[in-house]
């Protein structure tokens, strides 16, 4: 991506309401790119709000999960995005030099691929390299642990600086010690109530709150982030800064996979590490070389429940966590990576994705049945929108659905593969679910 290419994808503002009136790019680039009103630049504080989702478990079932996320002021989010596309352009040029562009993949602008295309490479490299052991697994609360000091580091090594440009200070010191106002405050200072209506009406004013209401409200409202570790998710440079703050450590394990004849790939906080057995050295000592780079870097912390071990020989791949982590569950003999599981012979959708898919149509075909088709107004409900949402139907129409992602990925994946084995169905699920017989 070029700067014009960047200037074309953030053109217009977002539609939300900030403390800032919305404001286009052109009216804003000459400030957002004049390093000395960067300096000075005041930035409002982030709205944060909890995103609540369901989570699906073959165990516990579908959970309720949260996500602390925040967004920026509007003035805020072109900064933060324009620095986040100065530095993405420096890493992107970094990890080719260091020999490693194809292990961090994730926020990436160069390689124009996507999670399936990473999938797929780790899963090739798997069955051509039998057999092998393979690590599977994510860092704790990868976000909210980011060591302020060790990003300063990585950053100044980034730029080839002993100390950060004053611009480019000011971003980071506000990204680092950022401040919150949170969404169901400002809905009662509106007299609004937390609902998703009202929030779509807050979203239709210029501004969140007049600058009088702002200053009456802010020392009650607003919440300094003080602790030294941690970024907001949300954020138009998070990403980036999660990528450039493990240059390091993605560096390290590389250059050691390649040593040992494997392969390494990184997407966000999700990690996977093959090492095939021609490397003759015993894997427990492979092991203990990826933990100590893992403890060896400020701020990172595995996830031991969710660290999965096999070893796949052939077309048999089996799950050995018990026998060298304590803390980990067996789990089952199939490998779930970025969205897609490996039993050892074929590949499919992720089980926990094709039950989301489900309950979502399920959810609206069950809503469309209870009420009889009408609305309270009496006004009638069409199917049309259940099928442009969850069949074939609507897969290549408008944004797509769901099935436009399997369809992309049985193509990349190739037929050969199992890819909608979940899916096959799913029209005559619909059809049972609108008759009003969704266990027949």
């Amino acid at each position: 991506m070029n700067i014009e290419d960047w200037k074309r994808k953030n053109a217009h503002p977002k539609r939300y309401a900030h403390f800032d009136k919305r404001v286009a790019l052109r009216t804003a680039w000459d400030y957002i790119s004049n390093s000395e009103k960067v300096t000075h630049h005041g930035f409002y504080p982030f709205v944060h709000y909890q995103q609540k989702f369901n989570k699906f478990n073959s165990v516990d079932g579908i959970k309720l999960k949260e996500r602390e996320l925040c967004y920026a002021a509007h003035i805020d989010r072109y900064i933060y995005s324009y620095y986040g596309f100065l530095l993405n352009e420096k890493y992107n040029q970094r990890v080719v030099k260091d020999g490693f562009t194809d292990s961090a993949v994730a926020y990436r602008t160069d390689l124009n691929k996507n999670n399936i295309h990473f999938a797929k490479e780790a899963i090739d490299f798997i069955r051509t390299n039998t057999p092998c052991y393979i690590v599977v697994g994510d860092f704790t609360h990868f976000f909210d642990k980011l060591n302020h000091q060790y990003l300063k580091k990585q950053l100044c090594n980034l730029l080839e600086c002993e100390s950060l440009p004053s611009d480019y200070y000011a971003v980071f010191k506000n990204i680092t010690r950022y401040s919150i106002w949170d969404l169901d405050s400002l809905l009662l200072i509106n007299g609004l109530e937390d609902t998703k209506s009202s929030i779509k009406e807050l979203n239709q004013r210029a501004q969140l709150l007049t600058a009088k209401q702002f200053r009456q409200n802010k020392k009650e409202c607003i919440r300094p982030h003080k602790e030294v570790f941690g970024i907001p998710q949300g954020s138009p440079i998070s990403a980036i800064l999660s990528n450039i703050y493990m240059l390091d450590f993605d560096k390290k394990v590389r250059q050691f996979c390649d040593n040992n004849f494997g392969l390494y790939m990184r997407y966000s906080d999700d990690f996977i590490i093959v090492l095939p057995e021609i490397s003759g050295i015993p894997f427990s000592e492979q092991l203990k070389k990826i933990q100590g780079f893992v403890s060896g870097t400020e701020g990172l912390e595995l996830q031991e429940e969710k660290t999965q071990l096999y070893f796949f020989d052939d077309t048999q791949i089996k799950n050995i966590s018990a026998e060298y982590l304590t803390t980990s569950n067996s789990g089952n003999n199939s490998l779930n990576y970025l969205g897609f599981t490996f039993d050892g012979k074929t590949v499919t959708i992720r089980d926990k994705t094709i039950s989301k898919y489900y309950y979502r149509m399920r959810r609206k075909a069950n809503f469309i049945v209870k009420s009889g088709g009408y609305t309270k107004t009496g006004k009638r409900i069409s199917n049309k929108n259940l099928y442009y949402l969850y069949s074939i139907k609507g897969a290549n129409t408008g944004n797509g659905n769901f099935l436009t992602y399997v369809q992309r990925a049985e193509r990349i994946f190739g037929k050969d593969e199992a890819i909608n084995r979940g899916t096959k169905s799913h029209m005559h699920k619909i059809k049972k679910l609108l008759n009003g017989n969704p266990n027949k």
